[in-house]
C-alpha cells in the first residue's frame, strides 16, 4: 500500500504541460504518475481538477534565528513557507550571532531539525577573516557576501578582501551587490530628508551596478561560480546581457518585479528594503531579463520586521519585508494575467533553484524524485490578508491584492504538512544535501 495518492489533479509536468491524472507518494518519493491509478493508499486527496505543482524552492530567506526571534524563527518561517507552497528554503547567515563558523552552522541545523516543517539549507557568511571556514564548513549551499551593509553585522566591502575570497576555493559565492562607499556618501547628501522614498535615492541604481560590476570582474578573473542575489536594476540586466559567462547566475524577487517607487506613497516604510524598490522601467527590464534567461531564478529575500519597527520614522526604520508565503501566488497570478507561462514559473521557482544550488531530485514531478508538492487553486482569487499570514511578523506589503494559486495542500517528503489553512502536527522537513 502506498502512503498518499492525489487523484484527479492537473499534474504539472517538467515541460509545462498538464496531465489530468493521479500521483502516488511512497516512502517520501513520487512512486507513480498516471492518468489513473488503481491502488490503495493510507491517505488520498481528491484534487477535483486543481493543479499539482512541485513544491517551490525559495533560495533566499531570513528567518532571524538565532537572535531576533521576535520577528521570525525557523519554525514560524517554515510554516509561512508551506502556507505559500514553498517546500524547501535556503536561509541567510546574518543572524545574531552570524553564521560564520562550523559551530554556528551546526547550531542552526539542530534548531531546524526540531521545528522546520519544510526542507532547509543554510549559507555560510563571509567576513574578511574567515576564508578557511568558507571552504571547509559543511553542509552549506554557498558563501554569502554582503558587499554593502544590510540587516546584521556582516560586511565585506574592500576589494582586496573580496578578491581573497574569489581567488580561493570553488564554492558558489552569492553576493548582495551594493556599493558601501556610495551608500555612505549619499546618506550624507540626503541627510535632510526623512521619508521612506529617500531610501531609493540613497541606494540608487549606480550603487547596485558598481557592486555587480566588481563581483563580475572578480568572478571572471578567477572563473569563480557567482550568483547575484535580488537583481534590481535595468543597468545590471544590461551588464549581464553583454557579459554573463556560464559560471554566473542571477535572481529576481517579486518585490522588484511588482513594486516600484510609486508604492512609497501608500505603503511608506513597509516597502523599504535592500536593495530598494526602483522604477517601472526597472520592473520591465527585470521581466525581460527573466524571459530572456539573463535572470535565472526567483527568490523572495523574505526579511520580516514587526509593524512596530516599521512604523518608526525614517531612517530608523529597518529594511526588509516578508515574502515567502505570497511569492508563488503572486507569480501564478502573473501567469494567469499572461505575463509568464507555467513552464517559466516552474523553471524560475522549482527546478531552476534546485539546479543552481545542486539539490538533487527536487523541483520536478518525476517518478523517483522527492515528493515535495503543492496543490494550488487556479480557479479562484482571494485577497492577501494580514490576519491570514503565518509569518510571525503578521503583515504583508501585498495586503489587499487579489491573488490566485493559493495552496490548498502542501506536501513535504510525501506527507501532508499544510492542509486547507492548518499545519499538521508531526511533520518535519529534512536538511538539504548539496553536491559540489
Amino acid at each position: 500500500m502506498t502512503d498518499l495518492i492525489i487523484r484527479n489533479a492537473r499534474i504539472a509536468l517538467p515541460d509545462g504541460s498538464l496531465l489530468e491524472g493521479d500521483l502516488a507518494c511512497t516512502q517520501g518519493k513520487i512512486s507513480k504518475i498516471s492518468a489513473q491509478l488503481d491502488m490503495q493508499a493510507r491517505e488520498s486527496i481528491d484534487a477535483q481538477g486543481k493543479t499539482l505543482l512541485p513544491g517551490a524552492i525559495d533560495p533566499q530567506v531570513h528567518f532571524r534565528e538565532p537572535g531576533n526571534e521576535h520577528k521570525e524563527d525557523l519554525g514560524s518561517g517554515s510554516r509561512a513557507a508551506v502556507h505559500g507552497g514553498v517546500t524547501s528554503f535556503l536561509e541567510m547567515p546574518n543572524t545574531s550571532p552570524p553564521t560564520t563558523t562550523q559551530a554556528a552552522l551546526d547550531e542552526k541545523l539542530v534548531r531546524a531539525a526540531k521545528k522546520c516543517v519544510a526542507n532547509y539549507g543554510f549559507f555560510i557568511g563571509a567576513t574578511p577573516d574567515n576564508l578557511e571556514v568558507l571552504n571547509t564548513v559543511s553542509p552549506v549551499c554557498g558563501i554569502k557576501i554582503f558587499m554593502g551593509a544590510s540587516t546584521g553585522s556582516l560586511l565585506v566591502n574592500k576589494e582586496k578582501d573580496l578578491e581573497n575570497i574569489f581567488a580561493h576555493g570553488s564554492r558558489l559565492i552569492a553576493v548582495h551587490a551594493e556599493n558601501e562607499q556610495r551608500i555612505n556618501e549619499r546618506q550624507v547628501e540626503f541627510s535632510d530628508r526623512d521619508t521612506a522614498e529617500t531610501h531609493s535615492l540613497i541606494r540608487d541604481n549606480e550603487c547596485a551596478l558598481l557592486a555587480s560590476e566588481l563581483a563580475l570582474k572578480l568572478s571572471n578573473r578567477y572563473q569563480r561560480r557567482l550568483h547575484i542575489l535580488h537583481l534590481s536594476t535595468k543597468e545590471e540586466v544590461a551588464l549581464l546581457r553583454q557579459d554573463k559567462p556560464e559560471w554566473v547566475s542571477a535572481e529576481a524577487i517579486p518585490n522588484h518585479l511588482l513594486l516600484n517607487v510609486e508604492d512609497y506613497h501608500t505603503q511608506g516604510a513597509l516597502v523599504q528594503m535592500n536593495p530598494p524598490i526602483r522604477t517601472r522601467e526597472d520592473n520591465e527590464a527585470l521581466w525581460q531579463g527573466l524571459h530572456d534567461g539573463i535572470i535565472d531564478i526567483i527568490a523572495t529575500d523574505h526579511a520580516p520586521h514587526t509593524l512596530e519597527e516599521k512604523q518608526q520614522p525614517y531612517p530608523k526604520t529597518p529594511s526588509g519585508m516578508p515574502g515567502v508565503e505570497t511569492s508563488l501566488p503572486l507569480m501564478l497570478t502573473q501567469m494567469q494575467a499572461g505575463r509568464c507561462t507555467l513552464k517559466e514559473v516552474l523553471q524560475w521557482m522549482c527546478s531552476g533553484p534546485a539546479e543552481l544550488y545542486n539539490i538533487k531530485n527536487k523541483g520536478r514531478l518525476i517518478e523517483g524524485w522527492d515528493a515535495d508538492l503543492t496543490l494550488v487553486d487556479l480557479g479562484n482569487k482571494k485577497p492577501v490578508r494580514n490576519e491570514d499570514m503565518f509569518s510571525k511578523c503578521g503583515w504583508s506589503a501585498y495586503a489587499g491584492w487579489d491573488l490566485t494559486g493559493w495552496p490548498q495542500y502542501t506536501i513535504v517528503g510525501g506527507q501532508i504538512v499544510y492542509d486547507n489553512g492548518t499545519i499538521r502536527d508531526g511533520v518535519l522537513g529534512q536538511a538539504l544535501q548539496f553536491s559540489e
